[in-house]
């Protein structure tokens, strides 16, 4: 597969088959995204797979804790402007529509939602972690670890969802990895193969023309 094959093909996916995913092939590539960008080659990641039977006690963990959390950093700024406001507002519009949720059915929009926090029935799943000394270039290279990873995925016939919703469930998920104090929990990742006949994995998001947001001097 080409690589700009892979970035066309490359979606959130948000159901999953219930197929298993072996760790090697996890482990192979995560291997191979470790070889993405790194300022000063800190490669400030850290990561924690959970797959098999880790997943089942990740999830009956998850359903027990009933202790309050901290998120580990705002998801997205407050007041958020525009146009970034409309962008988010649109996809979750479109992504309703074709779970046929409407606007005023709350319950039902929590309730996907909360989908989030069992992967989207992924059977594979890791964490990404960064050391709160690190900065927004140490960010950035998650970023760009993350996508690796993600296109390397694509290419080996699986799916993802890159998930920052978890960065709300520090606390639980931290406990649960072992994590070191001195880390944070940026995103979680789900990982699988989706199930071709859920409509929300037909959800395409539109992205802003060219000439809006580049400039050729």
């Amino acid at each position: 597969m080409k690589v700009s094959d892979a970035v066309e093909q490359r979606s959130s996916i948000r159901a999953f088959l219930d197929r298993s995913v072996e760790n090697s092939l996890i482990e192979n590539l995560l291997q191979k995204s470790s070889r993405a960008a790194s300022g000063g080659n800190l490669q400030p990641w850290k990561v924690y797979v959970i797959n098999n039977s880790a997943m089942n006690d990740f999830l009956e963990f998850q359903t027990n804790w009933t202790e309050p959390e901290v998120p580990a950093y705002d998801i997205y700024p407050p007041k958020l402007k525009e146009p970034y406001r409309t962008s988010r507002y649109e996809l979750g519009e479109q992504m309703y529509e074709l779970l046929g949720i409407g606007r005023d059915n709350k319950d039902a929009r929590l309730a996907q939602v909360m989908q989030n926090f069992r992967f989207f029935g992924a059977p594979c799943a890791f964490f990404c972690y960064v050391d709160r000394q690190m900065g927004p270039p140490q960010w950035s290279d998650l970023g760009m670890f993350l996508q690796t990873f993600m296109l390397l995925a694509k290419e080996a016939g699986l799916d993802t969802c890159a998930q920052e919703a978890w960065s709300v469930k520090h606390d639980s998920v931290s406990k649960f990895v072992k994590a070191e104090d001195s880390d944070i929990l940026f995103c979680g990742m789900a990982i699988g193969y989706r199930d071709e006949s859920a409509a929300v994995n037909s959800l395409k998001s539109e992205r802003r023309p060219l000439k809006e947001w580049a400039k050729f001097l």
